[in-house]
């Protein structure tokens, strides 16, 4: 087990993380993993995690190697180490940072999976009938057209706020990672489901107040659970009913593939690169370039069916 002097480091620069960096919940927790199994590591080894060295940290990042652990996964645990001894300096309890020379493994960048716009109709086509209730149809029909629509991440997707989306707003104000605020647009066919379900969420909670005296919910997807929304797992989850009753392959199908389905037919229909980092709440464009794969595709179409030399 780590140390409790560890233990105090690592709580103090999560506290930090949220307070000046706005890191979101899910951040923190998995910083908070991370920097945990590094320092119960150290510790069986005799060293705290306050006071590990290079070598030290170099041994931790082999033995995520021979565990066989994903590349982007000892990435991501070197990346929090590095983060958490920038902490250690700035607070002025480490002279150095013990990570910063410490090469990480290649992270390939592969090509994101994504869905044909014909796929996508059908899982658009199978919300409206899938659901034990009227309810059930009208709410699977609202978080996929908004998810298609807006190319969320289902953290926010299942957490909107319902107060985003009364007046029937042409424009969707989210709040992204980090707290950073984008203004995303609402196509009609997500307008008019939001509506739908709207009127009948609305109706729902007016009639449990007037029996039970419940207070109204903030999200407009609510939840009887802990968080007081859909959650992400039930999300994911039904995803994979609607693409079985889609006959698509589940495998194929999460909520990340909708998003990377939002942004490629964007891209193939003219849309900017620049517009799809903004859309998509990228901090970095070099995040948004995985996808000019499909530029450079189309390019080479465009070459092919219209350059003089192409059909000689």
């Amino acid at each position: 087990m780590a140390d409790p002097d560890s233990a105090r480091r690592i709580s103090g620069f999560l506290a930090a993380q949220a307070a000046e960096q706005g890191a979101a919940r899910n951040t923190q927790l998995a910083y908070g993993r991370d920097l945990a199994d590094a320092a119960d590591w150290l510790a069986r080894r005799g060293t705290a995690l306050a006071r590990a060295d290079r070598a030290a940290l170099e041994g931790y990042i082999a033995h995520l190697d021979a565990q066989g652990l994903a590349p982007a996964t000892r990435a991501r645990r070197l990346s929090a180490l590095k983060q958490f001894y920038r902490f250690a300096v700035d607070e002025g309890w480490r002279p150095d940072n013990p990570a910063l020379q410490i090469k990480g493994p290649g992270r390939k960048r592969s090509l994101p999976g994504t869905l044909s716009m014909a796929e996508v109709d059908a899982l658009l086509a199978v919300a409206e009938t899938h659901g034990r209730s009227a309810a059930d149809r009208l709410r699977n029909t609202c978080l996929m057209q908004l998810l298609y629509a807006t190319g969320l991440r289902v953290s926010e997707l299942v957490a909107l706020p319902v107060a985003a989306v009364r007046g029937d707003p042409q424009l969707l104000l989210v709040r992204g990672k980090g707290g950073k605020e984008r203004m995303v647009p609402l196509s009609p066919p997500a307008r008019d489901a939001i509506a739908a379900w709207l009127a009948h969420r609305d109706a729902e909670e007016a009639r449990q107040k007037a029996e039970t005296g419940a207070r109204p919910s903030p999200f407009l997807f609510p939840s009887r659970g802990k968080a007081g929304h859909l959650t992400r797992i039930r999300f994911f989850t039904l995803i994979k009913e609607l693409a079985l009753a889609a006959t698509l392959d589940p495998a194929r199908v999460t909520p990340h593939v909708l998003r990377h389905a939002f942004a490629t037919h964007l891209l193939q229909n003219g849309a900017d690169l620049r517009a799809i980092q903004a859309l998509l709440g990228h901090a970095d464009i070099a995040t948004t370039e995985i996808y000019t794969h499909i530029l450079d595709d189309r390019l080479k179409r465009l070459v092919l069916e219209n350059h003089p030399l192409a059909h000689r």
